[in-house]
């Protein structure tokens, strides 16, 4: 038997009971009792090497247990005093009981007390912050429970549910607040396990939530989940209390834009920019796809077979905007595709703007520099009969 298979207590004989012994180990001589922490050490049962903890965060919910620490390592927690005796950690986290595999709902306070444990002291390196908060009495938890261990643990935020003691603010949306799994136990799809159990437990909101910020596990957990669960990218958010629209950003969303660490090197600027880097590059290659069509312009405009026309910007069908060279003029039609006869002008894969100002029609000439004059060498069959009559006058008068 463990002690969380033992008849169930109430915050306030746990309090009490504690108080009791404490009151009466203060009256006994010292080196009286030793607790066997381990095979190769013990450690002395004194008031100097007993602390209390405070269980809840609620200071109206009075509710200690005695822990027992060695001499000058008031944070390294060697055992409990539960039901009149000392216990090492281990036992307070094991069960007997054989309906305690998977998740199950905390409901006893030595229930409590191992959520407790696992939160503040257990792993926890010495000298080094706790990684949670204690948990208001209240709390929405559940405990994993895998071969009689207590392995992890989370908790949630139910929607209505006040943020905190000072303030009339309400969740407006179910949130995880906090998850913990063993450190010998990680790695084994717990994580993934009690995410699924969270989505699973209020399948009627269109919107859940995370409370932020995500660790970098955490988010790793977030993205594994929604890759093996598409029905859940749209719906779960990393937020902040109260929960409000302003105050949630959709975790799959930002897992996508590379917005979370991951575990990746922050100094590598490629990393944890992509989304950005990927836009600048796009419009680099717009900008660069430019000079290409106007060099190419030139070239044509260069050559001695085309015309030189200035063109404005387009809009509408081509056939619309572009209006037929005058062959009276010596030029020949912007339409021709022969070689040598004229422009030949082909519209163009990078199109100009649409929404760019243009001219009508009617305003594209031909420069009048740049207008054919009428060759020396015509052929005579396209003389008109004034031009002939001189020619015939002249040959007469020498």
């Amino acid at each position: 038997m463990y002690p969380s298979d033992l008849p169930a207590l109430d915050g306030g004989d746990l309090t009490s009971a504690s108080e009791e012994y404490l009151s009466s180990l203060e009256s006994r001589p010292h080196d009286d009792e030793w607790f066997q922490s381990s095979q190769a050490s013990k450690v002395a049962v004194t008031a100097n090497n007993i602390n209390r903890l405070q269980l809840f965060e609620d200071e109206q919910c009075e509710c200690t247990v005695l822990a027992l620490h060695p001499p000058g390592r008031p944070s390294h927690v060697v055992a409990l005093y539960l039901h009149g005796r000392w216990w090492c950690l281990d036992d307070v986290l094991r069960t007997s009981s054989k309906s305690r595999i998977g998740l199950v709902s905390v409901q006893s306070i030595l229930e409590r007390v191992i959520v407790f444990l696992l939160s503040q002291v257990v792993d926890r390196p010495s000298q080094e912050e706790v990684l949670f908060s204690p948990h208001p009495s209240t709390e929405s938890c559940k405990l994993l429970w895998k071969d009689s261990q207590a392995v992890g643990f989370y908790t949630v935020k139910h929607k209505g549910s006040l943020c905190d003691n000072w303030s009339n603010q309400c969740y407006l949306l179910p949130v995880l607040d906090t998850m913990l799994v063993r450190r010998s136990w990680r790695r084994r799809g717990f994580g993934l396990q009690m995410l699924d159990d969270f989505c699973c437990s209020f399948t009627s909101e269109e919107v859940l939530g995370i409370s932020a910020p995500l660790s970098a596990s955490m988010v790793a957990v977030c993205r594994r989940f929604l890759q093996l669960h598409e029905d859940h990218r749209d719906n779960l958010y990393e937020v902040e209390a109260p929960g409000g629209w302003t105050q949630r950003r959709n975790i799959w969303l930002n897992i996508q834009l590379r917005r979370y660490s991951l575990g990746f090197n922050k100094n590598n600027p490629a990393q944890g920019s992509t989304g950005r880097n990927e836009g600048h590059e796009s419009s680099k290659m717009v900008k660069t796809s430019e000079p290409h069509v106007l060099e190419t312009s030139k070239q044509d405009m260069a050559s001695p077979n085309t015309c030189k026309v200035t063109l404005p910007p387009v809009i509408g069908s081509y056939e619309q905007q572009i209006e037929p060279c005058d062959p009276s003029q010596g030029g020949s039609s912007l339409t021709s595709s022969k070689t040598g006869s004229g422009c030949s002008l082909t519209p163009q894969a990078h199109d100009p703007d649409p929404r760019s100002p243009t001219r009508s029609p009617g305003s594209i000439r031909t420069p009048p520099a740049m207008r054919s004059k009428p060759s020396l060498t015509t052929d005579p069959r396209r003389e008109k009969p004034e031009q002939t009559q001189r020619i015939t006058k002249r040959t007469k008068r020498t």
